[in-house]
């Protein structure tokens, strides 16, 4: 039975560089079992908020929780895989060789490597020197790192970028299986029309969160059933009020 408690929970986070604030007391919470997408322009600090997710982030205060734990805990290791902007893959291993490495790090099954490769679609490329993939076979390397094992919140930076609509798809159908198993998703982008995919949306900008809800609901409150546009118009309404 899923856990009617948030899989994550982050209440007045704050993160600064060079003495000033880079996020501005972000308090949001994500369903268990849930497909959230985090989207937003480059630079207004989505990446830097999954880092506070997963722990490697030194926060200025504020809290995070993860799983019902402190973020960062020891015992989350197993149970968030996150799969960053940059991939962290070894250059000088294939691919398989990589995958077995992480999940004896891990302990997950070596079966596992074979069931991460089907899923990212890298078959051809398995046996093959991650120094010589393409762009997007690397992206799609990095993503099987994250989903060896079982863990219970993938947390995944931007894992579309550079892929092909073909593969892009496949990989939002993978997420939204995984889902339906009760794995919560946390998935960050700069592309609108991925939000369509999700289950709920974070808007960010400038290191504040915009809007947190559903794409529906999004466009309930703009009046605008493009989410792009939505997400404009939410710009101009937020610079208004400041003004």
């Amino acid at each position: 039975m899923m856990s009617s408690s948030p899989a994550v929970s982050v209440r007045d986070l704050r993160v600064a560089r060079g003495g000033r604030d880079v996020l501005h007391g972000l308090t949001f919470d994500v369903p268990p079992g849930s497909v959230v997408g985090l989207l937003g322009p480059s630079g207004c600090g989505k990446t830097t908020l999954l880092r506070a997710l997963v722990g490697v982030q030194i926060v200025r205060s504020g809290e995070v929780t993860v799983l019902g734990e402190p973020a960062g805990s020891p015992g989350l290791r197993r149970r968030v895989g996150y799969a960053t902007q940059r991939p962290a893959v070894y250059a000088d291993l294939t691919v398989a060789e990589n995958l077995r490495y992480f999940a004896s790090v891990l302990r997950a099954p070596r079966s596992d490597v074979d069931r991460v490769v089907r899923e990212v679609g890298l078959e051809a490329g398995r046996d093959q020197v991650v120094a010589t993939l393409s762009g997007g076979q690397l992206g799609r390397a990095n993503l099987a790192v994250a989903l060896l094992g079982s863990p219970d919140l993938l947390v995944l930076d931007e894992p579309t970028v550079g892929l092909d609509p073909v593969l892009r798809q496949e990989l939002w159908e993978l997420f939204r299986g995984l889902a339906d198993r009760g794995v919560t998703l946390l998935v960050s982008s700069h592309v609108m029309d991925e939000a369509t995919r999700t289950d709920r949306l974070l808007l960010m900008r400038e290191g504040r969160i915009l809007a947190d809800g559903t794409p529906d609901g999004l466009r309930a409150r703009t009046g605008v059933d493009d989410l792009e546009a939505a997400f404009l118009h939410l710009i101009a309404e937020t610079s208004g009020s400041a003004a």
